[in-house]
């Protein structure tokens, strides 16, 4: 029999509950329509949240009622169809009910015990996932917050087997003394992974840089010789113009002389799923390791990173061999364990959102938002092209770089952009100048979005000059 606190609690847990609903449906219904970015009231009005921490309660409906009338309006509209900043995806119907659903269920998927159902959705779509972007199906994997924590994830795993070869054991010798190990990027190589090189260790002066093409493609014939303690980190998609590195002919390379390589492939790695767009990832599975977003291309909600790693021999992880947990409190079952996979011990069910968003696509749905969303992109650098905007890459992908002259004058329209509130796009440096970049992530995004936030920038382009 329920008690009478629990009686009492379920119709005020109820009106919470399809309050947030209703709002939620209200911000979703209104989402196309709004301004991309926040205006200047809504920004100011966030001071009303600061306060000294309540003495008394509140009546959650009264919450849930000030974050919906402060918070709402001063979110930007990235789940929208014009948002083109950073390469962030539109939260697919399908994975925003489900973290609904997965935030009711309030799982813990650090064990099977813990969470039955995230557990087993984890290992679904991970084998899902290996198979469509054409991996090994031995390979292991995890969900983690996002790509610099699955290039960490996989370079700690690299430096695990790397060492082992060495017969050194990180986990019962640590890295003092350690037998040295090389690493070797790109120029253009994303930030991400530099960060995670370094919180894994590796310093400045193990990292060897290597020119990269006018695209940003590192070159295979300037890659330093390596080693069996060399990491090649390589790209599938940069961030700036969408290009890949030629992966077959430095995988061929690098592990002709036993080097690992890893893949950073945050949002590339999913125009392997094209037919259309297939021969951008070629040997891209010849690495060793890979991280990606599912919250970019295949537009899951916010957070989800992956990271996957090549069985070593005789089947041992890599991966699992670096992020294993013991205790005596923590019986290990029969079969995978989430949380031997990842830095993190407990953490969220991500594997639901994941799960409902691939199974509501399928592969057709998936290769129709990746094809759709670089169609977008060609359209963007065409029609800037056309007025006399200079596209500064070649658009092979969902990226556009463009510059409106000079310094200045690009970083002003891009100010101007933001401001106007159409739509949304991202200043970088290539090359050294500044230019604007245009990412196309989202499902929900169409060529009438595209012509309108087109009109919008050329307008402002020629209001500029």
């Amino acid at each position: 029999m329920p008690t009478d606190a629990a009686t009492k609690s379920e119709p005020l847990t109820d009106a919470v509950l399809d309050l947030a609903a209703d709002r939620a449906r209200q911000y979703v219904r209104q989402i196309s329509d709004r301004r991309v970015a926040p205006d200047q009231k809504s920004l100011t009005a966030l001071a009303k949240f600061h306060e000294p921490f309540p003495e008394q309660s509140t009546d959650p409906r009264e919450v849930i009622s000030l974050l919906d009338e402060l918070g709402s309006p001063a979110t930007v509209a990235t789940t929208g169809p014009r948002y083109f900043g950073f390469v962030t995806g539109g939260a697919l119907p399908a994975s925003v009910a489900a973290n609904w659903l997965a935030a009711a269920w309030d799982q813990n998927a650090a064990l099977r015990v813990m969470s039955p159902v995230g557990a087993e959705l984890e290992e679904i779509v991970l084998r899902w996932i290996y198979q469509i972007l054409d991996l090994p199906a031995d390979c292991e994997g995890g969900l983690v917050t996002c790509a610099t924590m699955a290039n960490f994830s996989a370079l700690v795993a690299a430096r695990y087997a790397l060492l082992k070869r060495a017969d050194w054991d990180v986990g019962d010798n640590g890295m003092f003394s350690a037998p040295p190990i090389e690493v070797v990027v790109g120029e253009q190589v994303h930030a991400s992974v530099l960060k995670a090189l370094s919180i894994a260790g590796f310093g400045k002066k193990r990292v060897t840089i290597v020119e990269a093409d006018s695209q940003g493609r590192l070159r295979p014939d300037k890659l330093p010789r390596c080693s069996e303690r060399t990491i090649v980190c390589i790209q599938a998609g940069n961030v700036n113009t969408g290009a890949f590195d030629p992966a077959a002919e430095i995988c061929a390379q690098a592990r002709a002389q036993g080097a690992w390589v890893h893949v950073d492939g945050a949002f590339g790695l999913w125009a392997g799923v094209s037919p259309k767009l297939h021969h951008l990832t070629a040997g891209f599975n010849q690495a060793d390791s890979w991280a990606t977003d599912a919250h970019k291309w295949p537009n899951v909600s916010y957070d989800c990173g992956i990271v996957i790693v090549r069985a070593m021999p005789e089947r041992q992880s890599a991966l699992r061999g670096a992020m294993a947990l013991n205790a005596a409190y923590l019986e290990p079952g029969s079969r995978r364990e989430p949380m031997h996979h990842t830095p993190e011990a407990s953490r969220r069910a991500r594997g639901i959102e994941l799960w409902a968003a691939l199974k509501s696509l399928g592969r057709s749905g998936l290769i129709s938002l990746v094809e759709r969303t670089c169609s977008h992109a060609k359209r963007f650098a065409d029609g800037l092209h056309n007025a006399g905007v200079d596209v500064l890459n070649d658009v092979v992908s969902n990226q556009v770089l463009v510059s409106f002259g000079s310094a200045e004058a690009t970083q002003e329209v891009m100010r101007r952009i933001q401001e106007d509130g159409t739509c949304w796009c991202g200043g970088t440096m290539w090359q050294g100048q500044p230019a604007m970049r245009i990412s196309v992530s989202s499902w929900a995004t169409t060529e009438a979005d595209v012509d309108r936030s087109l009109a919008a920038i050329i307008r402002i382009a020629r209001e500029t000059k």
